[in-house]
């Protein structure tokens, strides 16, 4: 029987999971999506292999190989791999903030997202419904029971007014219970694609201040902005995995493009995970 426990990671910079090449080479998806809500992830194994690397690190490469499986090794009868104790699912976004123009951050999530966010937490409370915000959420009154938000492509009615804290996860201290907002699953691709960070980018020559025509001058980068709340689960076979020591939160870095300020995260460990 596997442990329970999850991760919750909340970006502390603008985090790029995905290709590396950008639209220059047909590629039109930078970073990760998930299938079905087309909002970003982050693959288990890139989480796997952030996690093995800072063990191995801190406790020598046999002790990494004991909970992350043991890397093959040629002439060896089968590889010489081993099963790994510790095993990671993909992240998935459980909350994205959105800017809105004369008003807060808001952060938003749709019933999909949620759901996911529930099963691996165990949380008993109940599904919100589509278009769900806190009644403290600020936004334009209409009427006498009637608020509109405004986002950059146009407004949104809140048709439900719900307490959405016992879906903010312990990990993500940034996240204010009033600015929460749940939208439909129809909705979420939208303004994720929105919300995200963007940048075009230009190399230059070594030696001048000058376009390098030559090694493709312009590239473009996505990334998922600052203060997104991702969370991924975690199955382990034996007891003790303490990746942080005796703490439960710590700085890790995820995805490429750290050499321009990207991918610093903090994760925060939840469950049975030592």
């Amino acid at each position: 029987m596997y442990k329970r426990a999850y991760g919750i990671i909340e970006t502390l910079a603008p985090l790029h999971v995905g290709a590396s090449a950008g639209e220059e080479t047909g590629n039109l998806n930078l970073i990760f999506r998930d299938q079905f809500t087309q909002t970003g992830v982050i693959p288990g194994s890139s989480i796997r292999g952030r996690f093995r690397a800072d063990m191995r690190q801190d406790e020598g490469d046999s002790f990494a190989s004991r909970w992350y499986g043991h890397h093959v090794v040629e002439g060896v009868r089968d590889g010489g791999t081993t099963e790994a104790l510790v095993k990671f699912e993909y992240a998935s976004l459980l909350w994205l903030p959105v800017f809105c123009p004369g008003q807060p951050v808001v952060w938003i999530t749709c019933p999909w997202l949620l759901k996911r966010y529930q099963q691996i937490a165990g949380i008993s409370e109940p599904l919100p419904k589509p278009y769900t915000a806190p009644k403290t959420l600020q936004g334009r009154q209409v009427g006498t029971n009637r608020k509109i938000l405004f986002f950059n492509l146009g407004f949104m009615e809140i048709e439900h007014e719900a307490d959405l804290s016992p879906w903010i996860p312990a990990g993500a201290p940034n996240l204010k219970s009033d600015n929460l907002l749940v939208v439909a699953d129809n909705d979420i691709a939208m303004l994720h694609d929105m919300a995200l960070y963007r940048q075009s980018r230009v190399k230059l020559l070594d030696e001048m201040k000058k376009v390098d025509t030559d090694k493709g001058a312009f590239f473009n980068v996505e990334a998922l902005p600052e203060s997104s709340v991702m969370v991924f689960p975690i199955a382990l076979k034996e007891t003790g995995w303490k990746p942080f020591g005796d703490d439960a939160t710590q700085e890790l870095y995820f995805g490429g493009l750290e050499s321009i300020g990207f991918g610093r995260c903090r994760v925060t460990l939840a469950g049975a995970y030592n």
